[in-house]
């Protein structure tokens, strides 16, 4: 049975610079799910062309929109790549470019070009779950990601704020926190029933 090797990070995406090549539908979609998750995630676009519904994401979310083709000269500053183009030519460019310079790249809709998948992701308050399929089934993501929206309650950041209060409040090292920790949410996945 294959494995899903990948491992899971949370980037803060507002001090790093990122760029999406293309102005079509896929890069109108990989910018709608940055900004749903990260608001304040530092943009830039490179397209010939961009949809009108790109200009209203743009202008909400503070996003660079460049009207040109691209060029090697655009990876300069940034540290994250999508290339969403229609043109296989243009995004295997952008990924080799990218190989060149040490640059995350993901090229959409084709895995064996990406060194990161944005998967599907539950954001509730201060809980935020990412889900991958290793790239493999988009849609499985998805179904997933409705799923735990749903059945994660919304006021979870209360419970999130509470703990973080009292993890403040307790004494001793690191272990002895963890104990204490594990002693207060256990709750949480013990056996009602019983």
């Amino acid at each position: 049975m294959e494995r899903n090797n990948l491992y899971p990070i949370f980037l803060k995406t507002k001090s790093l610079h990122i760029l999406i090549v293309g102005g079509g539908n896929v890069a109108e979609e990989k910018l709608s799910f940055l900004t749903k998750s990260s608001p304040d995630a530092k943009i830039t676009m490179v397209a010939s062309m961009f949809r009108e519904n790109t200009f209203n994401l743009a202008r909400i979310f503070d996003v660079e929109l460049i009207k040109s083709a691209y060029s090697i000269d655009f990876l300069k500053g940034k540290h994250i790549v999508i290339a969403t183009t229609d043109l296989p030519e243009v995004n295997m460019q952008v990924y080799n470019d990218c190989r060149s310079m040490n640059k995350l790249v993901n090229v959409a809709d084709n895995p064996p070009y990406c060194d990161f998948y944005m998967g599907g992701i539950v954001t509730k308050g201060n809980v935020k779950i990412a889900i991958s399929t290793n790239g493999k089934s988009p849609t499985t993501a998805k179904r997933l990601r409705q799923f735990f929206e749903d059945v994660i309650p919304e006021d979870i950041s209360r419970m999130v704020q509470n703990l973080n209060r009292y993890r403040r409040t307790i004494k001793g090292d690191f272990e002895q926190k963890v104990n204490a920790m594990n002693e207060v949410t256990e709750i949480l996945v013990s056996n009602t029933n019983d």
